[in-house]
């Protein structure tokens, strides 16, 4: 009898606390809930904590690549420029990259182009790999530069260069981004399996 009691006493005290700490409670206002579901939103589960450096591949390239001594040249200056320099800039930059030596490649300009802020001129540098067996390679990588002459800057300022890989939008420019031989590497491996593939049909 006494438990009972003792049993009911309890269930009394424990709504009666419930009570005063609903009443205590202030609800949340739209304001606050925003804030709350926005800061739920930038705290990553904790399965995914661990592995961020994971789902991060270009932010490890970048790590790397500001660990690597970036090589350029000392460009020519508008002034000095001509067509024939400028590919012998594009040549001695190419000299500075870490390339192995079975990789043989060409120069040659491609065309002018006259725009209302500057001169642009274009020139493609082809690549690949010949051996005994293929003299001719299979497959070949080209890389396309820019050369820009300003219309607004001095003629003693120094010219601008970019580059960019075939098949590729992103460009990059010389003191930057080191050159990187895997990527001559992928174009030709694409390039080949897309033939296989083809050829398999």
């Amino acid at each position: 009898m006494c438990l009972r009691r003792g049993l009911q006493l309890s269930d009394r005290c424990s709504l009666s606390v419930c009570a005063c700490i609903s009443l205590k409670v202030k609800p949340m206002d739209k304001e606050e809930e925003k804030a709350a579901s926005e800061e739920k939103d930038h705290i990553p589960p904790e399965n995914e904590r661990s592995g961020t450096e994971e789902c991060l591949p270009e932010a490890k390239e970048k790590e790397k690549e500001t660990k690597h001594f970036i090589r350029n040249i000392l460009w020519t200056t508008a002034k000095n420029f001509t067509v024939e320099r400028g590919r012998q800039q594009i040549e001695e930059l190419i000299s500075t990259w870490d390339i192995h030596g079975s990789w043989l490649h060409h120069s040659e300009f491609l065309k002018q182009e006259e725009l209302k802020d500057s001169k642009r001129y274009h020139y493609r540098a082809c690549w690949g790999i010949p051996t005994r067996r293929k003299p001719i390679p299979q497959a070949t990588a080209s890389v396309y530069f820019v050369i820009v002459i300003s219309k607004f800057r001095p003629d003693t300022a120094p010219v601008e260069v970019f580059y960019r890989l075939e098949s590729s939008r992103l460009i990059r420019r010389p003191e930057q981004c080191q050159f990187r031989e895997k990527w001559l590497k992928d174009i030709i491996e694409n390039k080949i399996a897309c033939t296989e593939r083809l050829a398999s049909r």
